[in-house]
């Protein structure tokens, strides 16, 4: 191989092309960001941060990210614009030296139950085409191994046109290989329902049988559809119904039928219920909906195909004894083995095991390396994608990224060290400077300050959340942010003492020979009346513990249970922490109470919505392949109500005013005075406790930070009746001034006789604790064990365990 020889000794003059290493922002006002003028070095790790709702993601993720993507979108024609979304453009004045953005957020992969960490990363793509290949029997193409795809045969005649005048009939045949089990058609689970949560059989329907949330009497569309169907007696008690009016009654096939001289369609109760529920996101739910989700429904492993979502076929082709079906069970690192195992020369040959198919063993083994590289070995390829963390979501998206040859390109994390053990966050921070390293501009939401520390340059906003945010409080270098005197500085030392005095238990939860996922026939005694702290590595087993035994053991229901999990909060622009939390219905009876109407007046999302925008507050006008236009509606000048419904007062107020008040302000007002409603100044009082005072109570909820919807859904739990509180790592998303807040939220839970367990890594949680429960030593099948269990004093004392070392070090110990 030649190479040219260069001939000038001395060093040219820079190139002009050289002079952009500045992503410069000015005039930023995204949401609640306040005239934000920046400038970004590239090729560097800038880590942003600041209080929660501070202005972070505003700035990052919907100014600089967005505006790249709509940039890129802009390169294509019309025509391929068409089928791509619309982005409107940033509010900002100039953004400029923009490159191309990889955004690598902490959105869920996506709750549907076909989708698995194997198939949102191709691993499971290229293990089917090895199978097709190498599987003996075959069984067909890929798609045999398939669950996603559904055995499909036919046969009949086609019509053949040809010519001006000339057509054929002819015989034809079709047949598609799938993989799909069809019991439970590749879900893995079947569902049931409990009908005694739907109804009382005791009961007509006249007689008010259902006891469906939102299923009044006089409902036209629901209740009086069945009564007046000419399909049941509605006179006549549910038990004692035929064999053929049940079936009517519960899995009748959609049929029109008129009611009153109106067209409608009547269908059976358990398909309406699948369509009105099941179809929803839980997270989306108002409480007492999602509760009477939870009750009335039930899922278990499918019997047919045991869970793998496979059919018979497909689990019987196997490569060396191993299955589909076993490999996506495996542990990814043990899957990874058994790759490279058939990659390897034979011992008679120097040659690869299977020449035929090298290059796609090549490719499957470095994503599955890439797995264990990014410290999610312990994970399998069956594990539906919805049920992966925050966290774990947003790493398994790094995968592909890992290996990727681009370079100059702007990589976007939000909080990567989310669900991270203190022992796992230095790999992160490996991976987050090995893809700077290559020439990358990598931006970083983060409010852990080992993260923090490796930055080469920090932008703290602030100083404080919502409309006290939205400024550039420092921008700088981490030593500068330690003198700057903003609230990350002065905290970013902090580090919490231990307790010198620890709380008694006043008894016990007892867990007996716990087994699932990897846990290892656990007994573990989880003490009653105190703060304790699950802790460990990712993917020691916490989860499992907590959710998987403790939640479902025959006390904890018997001790009030209220488990509050991870799953985020999903809503439309319509959704907002009024109608989040239920405080919204309180509200609206007021107001009607006070004025003699009636309830639905007052919700924009009914009678008293402004019929122009109905109820949106804005008018939305589509350009095609263009972004989108909104405007504020003209008619309600964006108060999302009617004219006539705004006569109304309460407190000298009227619905949309009491709408835009902030959570303090909603507070005092309906604490006291003419507006005095108990059940909705309990509920503020909640949003007060966990730090969200300064929101507005109509804020849409696509505006709210992560840490932001976090600590909403936290203090909707908290209006729950329960013994006992379980909190799924409730520091997520917060700053360190707020985990201060938290620990004095739990404190006052504790000493108001509740019992708390936390599944945490903040070393602030762990040493605020009264009893640690640590598990480990590794991840997968190399944890699942009880390695600690004691005082966190004890725990930094032995330093026997990761986390023991790790919270010593933090303490100063």
């Amino acid at each position: 191989m030649s190479m040219a020889t260069r001939t000038d000794t001395q060093s040219p003059a820079p190139h002009v092309a050289d002079s952009h290493d500045l992503i410069r922002v000015h005039g930023a006002r995204e949401n609640n960001l306040k005239d934000v003028s920046i400038e970004i070095p590239k090729r560097r790790l800038t880590v942003f941060t600041g209080v929660s709702g501070s202005g972070k993601s505003s700035l990052v993720f919907s100014t600089i990210a967005a505006e790249s993507q709509r940039l890129i979108n802009e390169t294509y024609s019309a025509f391929v614009q068409g089928f791509m979304p619309t982005l409107a453009r940033p509010e900002v004045d100039v953004l400029d030296g923009l490159t191309t953005v990889i955004t690598v957020d902490q959105q869920r992969m996506g709750a549907d139950p076909r989708s698995t960490v194997g198939t949102v990363t191709d691993a499971n793509a290229m293990l089917r085409i090895l199978f097709s290949r190498l599987g003996t029997p075959h069984i067909g193409p890929p798609s045999a191994y398939s669950f996603n795809v559904a055995s499909v045969r036919a046969s009949g005649g086609i019509t053949v046109e040809r010519g001006a005048a000339k057509t054929k009939t002819v015989k034809a045949t079709y047949s598609r290989t799938g993989g799909m089990c069809t019991r439970c058609e590749g879900r893995g689970t079947v569902s049931d329902i409990d009908l005694t949560q739907l109804y009382d059989d005791n009961k007509s329907i006249a007689e008010g049988a259902f006891t469906i949330p939102g299923w009044k009497s006089d409902s036209f569309w629901t209740v009086r559809l069945y009564a007046e169907s000419g399909f049941l007696d509605p006179d006549k008690p549910i038990r004692r119904y035929t064999k053929k009016e049940m079936q009517d009654f519960l899995y009748r096939e959609p049929t029109k039928v008129k009611v009153e001289g109106v067209n409608l369609t009547y269908e059976g109760l358990i398909p309406k219920i699948q369509k009105s529920f099941l179809s929803k996101d839980k997270e989306a739910m108002q409480p007492h909906i999602r509760a009477f989700v939870e009750r009335a429904v039930t899922f278990t492993t499918c019997p047919e195909c045991d869970g793998t979502r496979l059919s018979e076929a497909a689990r019987s082709s196997k490569i060396k004894g191993i299955s589909i079906a076993d490999a996506c069970a495996m542990q990814i690192s043990d899957l990874a083995e058994w790759v490279r195992a058939l990659d390897e020369p034979s011992p008679s040959s120097s040659s690869r095991g299977y020449p035929i198919v090298a290059p796609l063993l090549t490719a499957l083994q470095q994503t599955l390396d890439s797995f264990v590289e990014i410290g999610l070995g312990y994970l399998s390829l069956e594990r539906p994608s919805g049920t992966l963390s925050g966290g774990e979501a947003q790493r398994v998206k790094m995968i592909r990224h890992l290996g990727s040859s681009l370079t100059d390109v702007t990589y976007v994390f939000d909080e990567p060290t989310i669900g991270l053990h203190p022992h796992d966050i230095q790999r992160m921070n490996g991976l987050l400077l090995r893809l700077r390293d290559k020439g990358n501009t990598v931006l970083v939401v983060e409010h852990k300050p080992e993260t923090i520390a490796i930055a080469d340059h920090v932008v703290d906003l602030g100083p404080g959340a919502g409309q006290a945010g939205g400024t550039v409080c420092f921008e700088g270098t981490i030593e500068g942010l330690r003198a700057g005197g903003t609230v990350t500085g002065r905290h970013f030392d902090d580090r919490a003492a231990l307790k010198e005095t620890v709380r008694k238990p006043t008894g016990t939860l007892e867990i007996r020979g716990a087994t699932a996922n990897n846990l290892r026939d656990v007994d573990v005694d989880i003490p009653l009346g105190v703060l304790a702290v699950v802790t460990g590595v990712a993917g020691s087993g916490k989860s499992s513990l907590v959710h998987g035994s403790l939640c479902r053991q025959p006390g904890a229901a018997d001790e009030g249970v209220v488990s509050i999990d991870q799953s985020p909060i999903r809503g439309s622009r319509r959704s907002n922490p009024a109608t989040y939390t239920g405080l919204l219905d309180p509200i609206r009876k007021a107001f009607a109470k006070a004025n003699g109407v009636k309830p639905a007046l007052f919700s924009a999302n009914s009678e008293g919505a402004c019929p122009t925008c109905n109820g949106a507050g804005v008018i939305y006008t589509d350009l095609a392949m263009m972004a989108g236009v909104a405007t504020t509606c003209e008619e309600c000048e964006g108060k999302r109500f009617e004219a006539s419904v705004l006569e109304y007062q309460l407190g000298g107020r009227d619905i949309s005013e009491v709408l835009a008040m902030s959570v303090t302000e909603a507070e005092e007002f309906f604490g006291a005075g003419e507006a005095h409603t108990p059940t909705a100044h309990k509920i503020l009082e909640r949003l007060v406790d966990v730090g969200l005072g300064y929101l507005t109570i109509g804020q849409p909820l696509t505006t709210l930070s992560g840490g932001e919807r976090q600590r909403l859904k936290l203090a909707t739990h908290m209006g729950e009746k329960g013994g006992v509180y379980v909190l799924d790592e409730p520091t997520t998303g917060l700053h360190l001034a707020d985990v201060e807040q938290l620990l004095g939220l739990l404190d006052r839970l504790v000493d108001s006789g509740k019992s708390v367990i936390v599944i945490e890594h903040h070393q602030a949680v762990m040493a605020h604790a009264d009893w640690i429960i640590d598990l480990g030593p590794g991840a997968g099948h190399d944890g699942g064990e009880i390695v600690f269990e004691g005082t966190p004093a004890d725990l930094v004392a032995a330093r026997s365990t990761l986390t023991g070392e790790h919270l010593a070090a933090y303490v100063g110990s």
